[in-house]
């Protein structure tokens, strides 16, 4: 792209210049498109590769959603059939609960009764035992010597009370006792209370003997039923304990499992939200992106097509020169030129700071760094200036970057030092955080769950005060209901029946009546077997109107009583529910009271670990990349000033010498 030409002249040749000139700026443009070409193709990949993994983001957020979409309906799925559950729970506990104190009443007045029983034939036994002793030794008693001529157990017995010997209620009670007994027994004779004189006090004794025997084994049969009745009843009880115990185990899995449904929902949906906030914020960065990359597409285009444009003018131009104004040129400047040591010269230190320029600002592109695009801006205004004035640009170029290489080096020292204060500083304090946060967030779980637990309570009981209230309210829409339709009924039916009779006699007289003159042709009589025709169908619609309102009237009054005793049995169930969970939420309300307070507590120590930190974040995290980050970029922005720098290099002085001496030479040729 020189134009060498040796020639002895000093005399600078203007068209050879202007030449060589516009081949220096072809060369310039051509390396320009090089580079903004390249900068396009990694512009596109960098477009590529964002636009890629956008895709890729979104794809995930969506499938990601669908399936957080799937746990919440599956966790409202479940939560439905666990209040189900639960409710069938303590719908069991009540059951098993009335059964059991039902049982309880019925073996309270069962062992009541086993007591009395007990006592009385105890008794008895003792008050036989006793007479059967007395008479076994009545001849050694005076007071007793009436026994010898007593003729009837009941006179034995009587004579005993008499002589003090037994009680008289006992005597009383034994006398009956026997007679009760001889009566039932159907192998005793009609004499059988009477004494013979011969064995007299041997056969008392017998007979007191049996009845002693039969008590006892009374005895003996109520108290084997009380033990049957005992066990039965610890078995039943066992039982329903054992039930009770399960259904309350089983309603505690469900309420905690139903905690945990409810808690991955709320989690569920708070990250459904997160991703569908994330998915919204890619699908517009994807927008914006293809937006981007288009007018950046379509600005390189414009650059290329300007850049060719330009190219072919200056080509034709140069072609206009060389093939229009060599002759011209002759004569006008006598083979005058420029010296290829100059040209070569100038030539090569304008494209080494072209190299420094574009070396800095790839690198400024590159990290987007505004001071290093600041510097190239700098570098390309001192090399145009330069160009244009003939001044040397190079010394001031060196300068500028000099300084830039030593405050990026003084930068990465005082960030060194800063990052190991931060590092001890920010690990501690991130332990401390961590440990308060953990304690905060286990008792903020907690509280979640019994509060959820606790709203799902309430929100229970004001469903089955709704419930109740709903209740009450149909309850006596029914009885106003059922009242007025018990009063049409009573009202209305002795009407029919009364128009039923009414009928019934019309037809009666008139049937009595034609009957006697069938065997006239009067002309009423056509007439008549209409009516009485008529009659009976009405007589047939009144009675079918007295049997539906009958039917209505029972069926009305069966599925009042129904629907009543439903209510009923409705009403008792959901006000015990109410009672317990009222007690339940209450009780989990003073739990989470306490909670509370607990975390009010350690919120206040993380308050202050979390303004300490926030203090440390201002100077230490502040910015928007890693420590490591920062210093690959800076070693690199540092090594790129060098390269530049060593562009420069040394041919500054031999470049400023050659200038110099070419410019001291125009000026003593013009001279």
């Amino acid at each position: 792209m020189l134009l060498v030409v040796l020639a002895s002249s000093s005399t600078v040749n203007p068209i050879n210049k202007v030449i060589s000139q516009l081949a220096k700026m072809q060369g310039d443009i051509i390396q320009e498109g090089k580079e903004a070409q390249q900068m396009y193709n990694e512009f596109a990949e960098m477009c590529e590769d964002r636009s890629r993994d956008l895709h890729n983001e979104i794809k995930s957020s969506k499938a990601k959603g669908a399936e957080l979409k799937a746990a919440i309906e599956k966790a409202v799925a479940d939560g439905t059939v666990l209040e189900e559950k639960i409710s069938d729970a303590a719908a069991g506990t009540s059951d098993a609960e009335a059964e059991l104190k039902k049982a309880t009443v019925m073996r309270k007045k069962e062992n009541s009764d086993f007591t009395v029983e007990q006592e009385e034939l105890q008794k008895t036994i003792s008050t036989i035992e006793r007479a059967i002793s007395i008479i076994e030794r009545e001849g050694s008693s005076a007071s007793l010597a009436q026994l010898k001529s007593a003729q009837s157990i009941t006179e034995v017995l009587a004579t005993m009370a008499e002589a003090e010997a037994i009680n008289s209620d006992d005597a009383a009670h034994l006398s009956a006792l026997m007679q009760t007994s001889q009566d039932s027994s159907e192998d005793e004779t009609e004499d059988a209370g009477t004494v013979t004189s011969e064995g007299q006090s041997g056969q008392i004794t017998d007979t007191l003997e049996a009845l002693l025997d039969k008590t006892q084994k009374q005895l003996e049969a109520a108290r084997n039923n009380e033990n049957n009745a005992k066990n039965a009843y610890d078995m039943l009880k066992q039982g329903l304990t054992d039930k009770m115990k399960t259904i309350t185990k089983e309603m505690a899995e469900a309420k905690k499992t139903k905690a945990a449904t409810s808690e991955a929902q709320a989690t569920a949906t708070g990250n459904l939200e997160v991703t569908q906030k994330d998915l919204s914020e890619d699908e517009k960065e994807l927008a914006e992106l293809h937006r981007e990359c288009l007018d950046k597409a379509t600005s390189f285009e414009e650059d290329m097509t300007s850049h060719n444009e330009e190219l072919k003018a200056l080509a034709e131009a140069k072609k206009i020169l060389v093939a229009t104004t060599g002759g011209a040129s002759q004569q006008s400047y006598d083979l005058a030129q420029t010296s290829f040591v100059q040209v070569s010269s100038e030539t090569a230190s304008e494209n080494r700071g072209t190299q420094a320029l574009h070396t800095v600002r790839r690198m400024g592109l590159k990290y987007h760094s505004g001071s290093l695009m600041s510097l190239a801006n700098h570098i390309e205004k001192t090399l145009r200036y330069s160009g244009q004035s003939g001044a040397d640009p190079f010394g001031k170029v060196k300068s500028m970057v000099e300084s830039m290489i030593n405050k990026l080096q003084k930068e990465a020292e005082s960030e060194a030092k800063k990052k190991d204060y931060c590092d001890k500083e920010m690990g501690e304090t991130q332990i401390s955080k961590e440990d308060k946060e953990w304690s905060i967030e286990k008792l903020k779980t907690q509280i979640d769950v019994l509060s959820s637990e606790t709203k799902t309570l309430k929100a229970e009981v004001s469903r089955l005060d709704k419930e109740l209230g709903s209740l009450v309210r149909t309850q006596a829409e029914m009885d106003k209901l059922r009242a007025e339709e018990k009063s049409l009924y009573t009202k209305n039916k002795p009407i029919m029946e009364q128009g039923l009779e009414g009928v019934k006699s019309a037809l009666k007289v008139l049937r009595e009546y034609f009957a006697q003159d069938q065997g006239s042709e009067s002309s009423n009589s056509g007439a008549a077997g209409g009516i009485i025709g008529m009659l009976e169908v009405v007589e047939s619609d009144f009675s079918k109107g007295i049997a539906e309102m009958t039917s209505s009237e029972e069926s009305a009054a069966a599925e009042y009583t129904a629907a009543t005793n439903e209510n009923n049995v409705a009403k008792a169930t959901k006000e015990q529910d109410v009672k317990f969970k009222t007690a339940e939420y209450v009780g989990y309300e003073k739990t989470i009271s306490d909670f509370q307070s607990d975390k009010s507590g350690v919120k206040s120590e993380l308050d202050a670990v979390l303004e300490y930190f926030s203090s440390l974040k201002k100077d230490c995290v502040a910015a928007p990349s890693s420590y490591e980050d920062r210093k690959k970029r800076r070693d690199d922005e540092m090594a790129g000033l060098r390269e530049a720098l060593n562009s420069l290099g040394s041919d500054f002085l031999q470049t400023r010498t050659l200038r110099g001496s070419a410019r001291q030479g125009r000026m003593e040729s013009s001279d």
